[in-house]
């Protein structure tokens, strides 16, 4: 019998990667408060992305495959999520422009093999370098609307990608869904059947 995938993000990123790959899932997203008392980046986007598994396993079928994910900029080791506005926004892209910074996802994949509950959770690293950008610059990106709702107020994957000087590592992590490691993760755990 195959396996239910489950979503457990209302990103459309998230969903276009996932179909990208060309595996078939269902969304049903987490819709709680995400807080994390870790410190270090990765031990934050690892808890954050099981505290959405678990919240949509809650209501899964225990056959299910339940897939969480949470993606967060972080610059000298400070987290910088969703804007709250667009005056976040051109402060966190001021601070970002001319460096390099982090961006962490952090999965966490939930199901049952024979009655036992399991979980794997993982984080991937990208480094991105973002070009110098001029005031006008910064406040024409942030009016374009593409910044509010996501981490670091960008999108690489948008009209931001003029500024991009340089990544190192999985360009989909920087997306929002590391779906290269997620499936060599799901494969390895044999969960997909």
């Amino acid at each position: 019998m195959k396996r239910q995938i489950i979503l457990a993000s209302a990103s459309p990123r998230r969903r276009e990667l996932l179909g990208q790959i060309g595996l078939s899932f269902t969304v049903r997203s987490a819709g709680g408060e995400e807080k994390s008392g870790a410190e270090l980046p990765w031990e934050r986007v690892e808890e954050l992305s099981f505290c959405k598994a678990q919240e949509t396993a809650r209501t899964a079928d225990g056959a299910a495959v339940v897939i969480g994910a949470d993606t967060l900029v972080f610059l000298e080791g400070s987290p910088l999520g969703k804007p709250s506005g667009k005056e976040e926004a051109v402060r966190m892209l001021k601070a970002l422009q001319g460096r390099t910074h982090q961006v962490y996802t952090g999965v966490t994949l939930l199901w049952n093999r024979e009655g036992r509950a399991c979980r794997k959770s993982f984080h991937e690293r990208t480094d991105v370098t973002v070009y110098p950008m001029t005031q006008e610059e910064i406040e024409a990106y942030v009016e374009s609307g593409e910044s509010m709702d996501k981490a670091g107020a960008y999108g690489i994957q948008g009209r931001f990608a003029a500024f991009i000087r340089r990544i190192e590592g999985d360009y989909n992590n920087v997306v929002g869904l590391p779906v290269g490691r997620l499936y060599q993760e799901m494969k390895a755990e044999g969960l997909l059947d």
